[in-house]
């Protein structure tokens, strides 16, 4: 885990962003918010960065920039497939988020 207070940059660095915010919402119900992929499964896996990106509609190395935001932050895991790379929420991480801000906030 980060020092407390490197973990606090990342996090907010992470959340600062309106499409990272709004890419963790998605992938709370991956099955709901993305198409079927062919590799990988969209629980388990994650979402292929390409959806992601096309979801945002932006570019794939824009989408990929974010989620490495995202990851730093120990918000998002990756999972390489081939010459894939898929994405899925880190619930572990996300608690630990809530509590770094938290400690903050109080």
């Amino acid at each position: 885990m980060l020092y407390r207070s490197q973990a606090m940059n990342e996090i907010t660095k992470a959340l600062s962003s309106q499409r990272r915010q709004q890419v963790l919402k998605w992938l709370l119900d991956p099955v709901t918010n993305f198409p079927a992929q062919h590799t990988g499964d969209l629980e388990k896996d994650g979402v292929c960065v390409g959806f992601i990106a096309d979801k945002l509609g932006i570019a794939q190395p824009s989408a990929t920039s974010h989620m490495k935001i995202l990851q730093e932050a120990g918000l998002v895991m990756p999972t390489r497939i081939a010459q894939w790379t898929f994405y899925r929420r880190d619930e572990v991480g996300i608690e630990h988020a809530r509590s770094v801000l938290g400690s903050i906030l109080s």
